[in-house]
């Protein structure tokens, strides 16, 4: 399956592209599965009977024989009530030890953050659902890369604070089984633990899969744009799928004798030469202005024609690979594409096997691949936007050749 994350600046028109790209793939004759937290606008109106309730949606009316995708709208609310009872109603035995007072669904309201746990669980279910093209309408910029990071963040403080050997569980199950009278739900805990792991190695698969891109949508002229976009490209080599096309949404034609929208398009184009510079290989497809935000399938199914709206393999050459150089110099190079790093916002740690790194306002715990953890860092470089990690053998670590 491959799958197509949409962000960008706020306010460029994230959620109509979405839109736009999977009624393109669904009229190429794909199974498209097209997932939001913001069903209104061209999410609602793509000819789909869109039910919130259930999350789903299907083609009606007089042009419901015409292919269009499955639209799954995620409710956080409902999905925050849902998770909380579901909780409460399995940890019932140690809250009865507590005395705590049960929460009724009517009295419960979603908590900040509960957006971004509802999305990662639809792109759960998503993994499995069997279409061909999945798009996904994520939130701005900086809310995307935070949260194609959250599922690798979240299972590594799950190994840290209950590990799998369960000494913890041991140790306290008889003590707390005394206080209690009847037997303490350690296990239960651990059972929970080990089912949130498996669903979030689910999502990280999907986010890490080779089949992943991501869309980056913003509209040209604004310096913030520019910022916004540079931002998302370092947080992407850092956290998520690469970026396999910015599209440049509402484009004014050029040649105007209209003196503001002759400025508008100056500044555009400025933009636009300037964003081909920094993305290099990356496409930077434009979308022309329509006037208006297109909303029924007629007009977004035109909106990209062409190179704009395929859903090609992702470029190549993202992948973090360890050089073997002890032959010519002694060591082996771990090799990280940072596209847009700046060395003074640059800061590496190792502690153990793991390795700490914070490229400007991002940070990312790595674990060391196994060949790398019996050596030593030597040193880095940062060139021509990738990250070069010196490591020298440890001899008392090494295996000896014979």
């Amino acid at each position: 399956m491959r799958t197509v994350f949409v962000t960008g600046t706020g306010g460029a028109g994230r959620s109509t592209v979405a839109a736009a790209l999977a009624l393109a793939g669904a009229r190429r004759g794909e199974r498209v599965l097209l997932l939001s937290d913001d069903p209104a606008g061209a999410l609602r109106d793509t000819g789909s009977a869109y039910d919130r309730a259930a999350g789903t949606a299907g083609p009606v009316g007089a042009d419901a024989t015409e292919p269009r995708p499955t639209v799954v709208g995620v409710d956080s609310g409902a999905d925050f009530r849902h998770e909380f009872l579901t909780f409460q109603e399995r940890a019932g035995a140690a809250l009865d030890l507590l005395g705590a007072v049960p929460f009724e669904d009517g009295e419960l309201t979603e908590l900040p953050g509960s957006e971004q746990f509802a999305l990662l669980r639809a792109l759960r279910h998503a993994a499995g659902s069997g279409h061909d093209l999945l798009v996904v309408d994520l939130p701005p910029v900086r809310q995307a890369v935070a949260l194609l990071a959250l599922p690798e963040q979240l299972r590594r403080y799950l190994r840290r604070l209950l590990p799998a050997e369960r000494q913890t569980a041991r140790s306290l199950r008889p003590v707390l089984a005394q206080l209690a009278g009847v037997p303490m739900p350690a296990q239960w805990l651990y059972e929970t633990a080990s089912r949130w792991d498996e669903e979030l190695a689910a999502v990280q698969a999907l986010v890490e899969s080779p089949g992943a891109s991501v869309r980056l949508v913003a509209e040209p002229g604004p310096e913030a744009a520019h910022r916004a976009l540079r931002t998302a490209r370092l947080g992407l080599a850092l956290h998520g799928p690469a970026p396999d096309m910015v599209i440049a949404n509402r484009v004014v034609p050029t040649g105007s004798r209209d003196p503001f929208l002759a400025d508008l398009s100056g500044r555009q184009q400025s933009a636009l030469k300037d964003w081909r510079e920094e993305f290099g290989p990356v496409p930077v497809r434009e979308v022309p202005h329509t006037g208006r935000d297109p909303r029924r399938p007629g007009e977004l199914a035109g909106l990209l024609d062409g190179p704009a709206g395929s859903t090609s393999e992702p470029l190549p050459g993202t992948a973090w690979t360890v050089e073997d150089r002890r032959a010519e110099d002694g060591v082996l190079v771990w090799r990280l594409p940072l596209p847009g790093a700046v060395k003074d916002r640059l800061q590496l740690v190792r502690r153990d096997d793991e390795l700490f790194l914070t490229v400007g306002s991002f940070r990312r715990i790595l674990l060391l691949p196994s060949v790398l953890r019996r050596c030593t860092v030597s040193g880095a470089a940062l060139r021509d936007g990738e990250l070069r990690i010196r490591f020298e053998p440890d001899p008392g670590l090494w295996p000896r050749s014979r």
